[in-house]
């Protein structure tokens, strides 16, 4: 049975949308009860694939997922409770369990904004399922509300991966423009307003890198040694885009390392006019000694303080406090130019 797709959320059973794919053909809608009745077997004659997309934060979906899926996606069921959430494709009980990275819809640039989706793919079903709305998986199912075919289940998961390197491309676009701001400001001599953004900016990217980066040794071994059921034209589509996804973590390492020397820039131009300001002060207090020194020993009310009585007494003094302080003016000046 084919439907409408909930137009908001999931359903009772957690299900977000469903889309049966015949063959260069797009996707049809389907409910819970056309899912469940694919799971158990039940399709046309010249039905394709399905692809099940799946809220987790609906307490009711694991629970219907493993009353449809069976024990032979335990591994899936385990990779969603696993505390490592690296992006990663393996291949277990004669299927594919990828757990990928994605941004939320309205990503900001907060580490926080960072969540997972993870997925079982086999040769007739895509099961994904996430905890919040993310950008990529947004976009695939706006590719499939839009006509776009798919052959095969591969074929999905490969428009997928894409779909993630362009949203990583736009945060890496959008970033660079961020850095480029700082830049500016650190040119026209403000350092100091670019510091926590670059700060932040740096973390999201070290966390995108960690999260992104796919675990080379599965991948490698699902390239080579790739299911049955998968056509050779799948595995080639799917060696690409790890390679285009390689070449953005790329560019991303490159911001990471563009921040890392701004923010060394700014932290020299920070601690220069620290020691600038250090100086001044230092001057300001030797400078004041002499005057300070003087001035309390004069002040005291004990006899026999010299000149007194001497009627040239107070511009005596005040020749001797203005040359103490030009003595230690240029001692410390001599000082300052040593060290320089």
């Amino acid at each position: 049975m084919l439907s409408r797709e909930p137009s908001y959320g999931s359903d009772p059973s957690g299900l977000i949308s469903g889309f049966m794919f015949r063959p260069g053909r797009p996707g049809l809608p389907m409910d819970s009860r056309a899912a469940g009745s694919w799971l158990r077997g039940e399709a046309p004659a010249d039905a394709g694939f399905a692809w099940l997309h799946f809220n987790l934060a609906n307490t009711a979906t694991e629970r219907w997922l493993r009353n449809h899926l069976g024990e032979e996606a335990d591994d899936f069921f385990d990779a969603l409770h696993e505390g490592s959430r690296s992006t990663r494709i393996e291949f277990a009980h004669n299927a594919l369990i990828a757990v990928v990275n994605d941004v939320l819809y309205d990503f900001d640039f907060e580490p926080s904004q960072i969540s997972t989706l993870w997925m079982y793919v086999d040769q007739r079903t895509v099961i994904t399922a996430r905890l919040q709305p993310l950008r990529s998986i947004d976009r695939l199912r706006a590719a499939v509300r839009g006509g776009e075919t798919f052959v095969s289940t591969v074929a999905l998961l490969v428009h997928l991966l894409r779909d993630q390197a362009d949203v990583l491309v736009q945060i890496v676009r959008s970033g660079t423009q961020r850095v480029d701001e700082v830049e500016d400001t650190l040119l026209a001599d403000r350092p100091g307003r670019g510091r926590a953004l670059l700060g932040s900016l740096r973390r999201v990217l070290v966390r995108l890198r960690r999260l992104l980066a796919p675990e080379p040794g599965a991948l490698f071994r699902l390239l080579n040694q790739p299911p049955d059921w998968i056509p050779e034209e799948d595995v080639q589509e799917l060696r690409h885009s790890t390679e285009e996804f390689s070449a953005v973590l790329a560019d991303t390492a490159a911001l990471q390392e563009r921040i890392k020397l701004l923010q060394e820039e700014i932290a020299a131009k920070v601690n220069e006019e620290t020691n600038r300001s250090v100086f001044v002060l230092t001057m300001v207090t030797v400078m004041a000694l002499p005057i300070n020194l003087i001035a309390g020993l004069l002040g005291m009310n004990v006899g026999g303080i010299p000149l007194a009585e001497h009627p040239e007494g107070f511009w005596i003094v005040v020749g001797v406090i203005a040359s103490a302080t030009l003595l230690a003016a240029v001692w410390v000046f001599r000082q300052r130019r040593d060290e320089d």
